[in-house]
C-alpha cells in the first residue's frame, strides 16, 4: 500500500532493499505504511474526518472514541488503526475476530490494556457470540464482568479496566449487529483508489524502495492494481525484479508491461483466477447462468475462493452478474476474451438452467 513505518526515510531505501533482497516481503509492506495522516494517500474524506476525531481527543486530553473501518482487502485499514495510535501517542494492540473463540480470550486481552491503548480488532465480524456480548460493556463502560466458577455457584467479578480506543475493521459490515455497530463513535467505509491515487502510491513506493519509475511506468503498473494500495505495491515490486534482472532497473512502459504479463496480470488487472473463471464460464457454458459450487470445480478452486477472491472484482469491472439462476457472463466479458458470443447469451436454454444458482 502507500505504506511507511520508517521514522528516518533518508535511510528508507538501503534498509528496504536489503529487506527485499533476503525475501523479506512482510517486513517491505511493513516499511512501506505511512506513519502519519500526512503521509497516508487517497481516502480523503476519512482522512479529514478521523483527523478531525483524534485532534479533539488530544485537544481533551482524553482517548480517543473507538472506531470502526470497513472496507474491502488491502484498502488500508489496518495502516489506519496504526496511524490513530501513533497520532495519539499510545501503543497498539493487535489481533483479529477469528483468534477470539471464547470470553475468556478477549477479557485476558481487555485487561492486560494500558490506559490509551489502542486495541485493533481485525475481521470484527468474526468474533464468537460470547466475546462480542462482553465487548459491548467494555466499550460503553471500561469493565467486564469474569465468571468465576460453575452453575448455580458461579460468581461474577466485576473487572474495571483503563480507558482504551478499539479499532475495528471488517470486509463485511453488513454481518455486524447493530448493538455493536452503534457503540463505535466513529465509522468510515474505506472506498477504492482511483488511478491516479495508484500512481501517487507507487511513487512514493518506488522512492522508498530506490527504484527510477517514470509517470507512464507508474500509470500502466496503477490500471492494473485492481484500486487497490496492497495490489500497487506487491506488482511494484515484481517490476521491480524483472527489470533488475531484464533490463536497466529503470522502470518504463513497455518493461511494466513486459513484466505484468509474465506475472499473468492483464491490462485491466484480471489475474490466472479471474481469467480462469470467466474461461470456463464462457466456453464450458456459453456465458451461463452457471451455478458457483460448478464453476469452482470447472476452474479447480474452491467455491470460497471463486465467490470471494474473483468474482468482487469481476463483478466491480461489469464482466460477470450474480442472478437468480446463477452466474452470467456480460457482453464486456466477451470482448475482453477477444470471443464471439453466442447468438444467444440469456441462458435461456433447459441445459443451462440446470446450473441454478
Amino acid at each position: 500500500m502507500n505504506w511507511d513505518d520508517t521514522t528516518d526515510e533518508s535511510t528508507a531505501p538501503e534498509r528496504l532493499v536489503a529487506a527485499s533482497a533476503d525475501g523479506e516481503d512482510q517486513a517491505v509492506d511493513a516499511a512501506l505504511r505511512p506513519k502519519d495522516l500526512d503521509e497516508f494517500i487517497g481516502q480523503e474524506k476519512v482522512r479529514a474526518q478521523l483527523d478531525l476525531v483524534l485532534r479533539a481527543a488530544r485537544a481533551r486530553g482524553a482517548t480517543a472514541d473507538h472506531v470502526l473501518l470497513s472496507g474491502a482487502p488491502g484498502l488500508g485499514k489496518t495502516t489506519l488503526s496504526m496511524i490513530i495510535a501513533a497520532e495519539m501517542g499510545a501503543p497498539i494492540r493487535i489481533t483479529s475476530g477469528p483468534a477470539i473463540q471464547h470470553a475468556g480470550d478477549l477479557a485476558a486481552i481487555l485487561s492486560s490494556l494500558q490506559e490509551g491503548e489502542v486495541l485493533f480488532l481485525d475481521e470484527i465480524h468474526r468474533m464468537s457470540r460470547p466475546a462480542e456480548e462482553m465487548l459491548y460493556m467494555a466499550m460503553e463502560d471500561f469493565r467486564v464482568d469474569v465468571i468465576v466458577g460453575k452453575g448455580p455457584g458461579a460468581t461474577a467479578i466485576p473487572l474495571e479496566l483503563p480507558p482504551f480506543t478499539l479499532v475495528g475493521a471488517t470486509t463485511r459490515a453488513g454481518l455486524l449487529p447493530p448493538p455493536l455497530r452503534d457503540r463505535f463513535g466513529f465509522t468510515a467505509h474505506m472506498e477504492f483508489y482511483e488511478p491516479a491515487e495508484l500512481q501517487r502510491v507507487i511513487h512514493r513506493s518506488a522512492n522508498l524502495l530506490d527504484v527510477e519509475i517514470g509517470a507512464d511506468g507508474a500509470a500502466e503498473i496503477a490500471g492494473r492494481s485492481r484500486g487497490t494500495p496492497r495490489i500497487a505495491n506487491r506488482l511494484l515490486r515484481r517490476v521491480r525484479d524483472y527489470a533488475q534482472v531484464k533490463a536497466d532497473g529503470v522502470i518504463t512502459p513497455d518493461i511494466a508491461r513486459a513484466a505484468l504479463k509474465v506475472y499473468e496480470v492483464d491490462a485491466r488487472g484480471l489475474d490466472r483466477l479471474d481469467r480462469g473463471v470467466l474461461e470456463a464460464l464462457l466456453k464450458l457454458f456459453g456465458g451461463g447462468p452457471v451455478g458457483l459450487s460448478t464453476l469452482a470445480i470447472a476452474v479447480g478452486e474452491e467455491r470460497e475462493t471463486v465467490e470471494e477472491v474473483a468474482e468482487p472484482f469481476l463483478v466491480r469491472e461489469g464482466l460477470l452478474a450474480r442472478t437468480p439462476r446463477g452466474r452470467v457472463a456480460t457482453p464486456a466479458a466477451w470482448a475482453h476474451l477477444g470471443l464471439t458470443p453466442p447468438r444467444s447469451t440469456t441462458g435461456g436454454s433447459g441445459q443451462q438452467d440446470l446450473f441454478g444458482a
